[in-house]
């Protein structure tokens, strides 16, 4: 304890820091009520939501300040049953400002329950990642036009060119063999959007996540990571996930080559981590499917970060950052995915990027 004139100062210590405190120093609506929906506490940014005090909001019950019909009563109710968290994203909860519910039972041995009100923002972010699937079915159906379109001219232009260079002068022949040469790269491209239109169904077995992880590493460590430094934090209990395995290699191989090229040449770090995230659920976008996706795997690494200019909009086609890169990588990946059932998304700063990914499970 230090004196500055009058005034005493207490030294921080992990004791001043009551549990209170924290809580009513957090922007998220905490309530929690007891096993008769009696509401025990509230913290601050719950106080300015409800609009009442703590004092008033003590004596009353939670279906008294929510309408009867709130999905949030009826997530209470199954938390309680099920003894399980329950996340729900992008919910309507009667504020605009409000679309994230965490519903968790409190360990209090008395039934209570702990509800936290996150933020819209954070549910809009679940809901852009859901739209990449879309922006990769709108390609699909542009790389069927193109490949229908465009490359029946393009043999009749390179067998043209090829007939033309037989009579020609030594000094056009470098023109027709442009010309060759031209045809070649545009069908090459082509040939890679074809991935999109590939419209057969994924296998769906049984698989360990962690082999195909251990499969992707391997050759990333004989390959194009061999001046990478890879790190394995996995979770031993995670269940086995429903999928196709040479499409997950495929995902997972272009995430750790794409992070591979991002980092240092030493000093370059890429983190693979799996986790449980149990409880975790979201309504498919353009429907009312509940999606449950608790697996988490996520691909880390350390370099420079994703700019901003195209932050958003990394998973679109066509946006790379690469210098002759075509920018279907991560689309391909954001197909594969939705194929599978999951969700893809990517966080990204200064000398850190996380591509994570939310899986089922078997």
């Amino acid at each position: 304890m230090s004196r500055n004139k009058n005034k005493t100062v207490l030294a921080a210590s992990p004791s001043n820091y009551y549990p209170d405190i924290i809580l009513n120093s957090l922007s998220d609506a905490i309530i929690a009520v007891d096993g008769e929906a009696n509401i025990i506490f509230v913290n601050a940014a719950a106080e300015q939501l409800l609009g009442n005090s703590y004092r008033i909001l003590k004596r009353k019950r939670l279906d008294e300040i929510v309408p009867f019909d709130s999905p949030l009563l009826s997530l209470v109710t199954q938390v309680r049953l099920k003894g399980a968290i329950i996340t729900e994203y992008d919910v309507n909860i009667g504020n605009p400002n409000l679309g994230v519910l965490n519903v968790s039972p409190l360990l209090d041995g008395n039934d209570g329950i702990l509800v936290q009100l996150q933020n819209r923002s954070i549910a809009k972010q679940i809901s852009k990642r859901q739209t990449h699937r879309s922006a990769a079915r709108s390609v699909s159906g542009m790389a069927e036009m193109l490949a229908h379109e465009i490359k029946n001219p393009l043999s009749g232009i390179k067998g043209s060119a090829q007939i033309l260079s037989q009579d020609v002068s030594e000094d056009d022949k470098p023109l027709t063999n442009l010309i060759c040469e031209e045809v070649d790269r545009i069908c090459t491209l082509l040939d890679r959007m074809e991935v999109f239109t590939d419209h057969r169904q994924l296998t769906r077995n049984a698989i360990n996540i962690h082999s195909v992880l251990e499969h992707v590493k391997t050759l990333a460590e004989n390959g194009f990571g061999k001046h990478i430094e890879f790190i394995e934090l996995y979770d031993p209990s995670l269940p086995e996930t429903v999928g196709d395995r040479g499409a997950l290699i495929q995902v997972f191989l272009n995430l750790l080559k794409n992070a591979s090229e991002a980092v240092a040449t030493t000093g370059g770090k890429i983190t693979m981590t799996t986790a449980y995230r149990q409880g975790v659920h979201m309504t498919a976008l353009g429907t009312d499917e509940k999606l449950h996706l608790p697996l988490e795997v996520c691909v880390i690494d350390n370099g420079g970060g994703i700019s901003n200019e195209i932050k958003e909009n990394i998973f679109d086609p066509f946006v790379t950052t690469k210098v002759g890169g075509s920018g279907f990588g991560l689309a391909i990946v954001t197909k594969i995915v939705g194929d599978l059932g999951g969700i893809i998304e990517c966080e990204s700063d200064q000398g850190k990027t996380i591509f994570r990914i939310l899986l089922p499970a078997a």
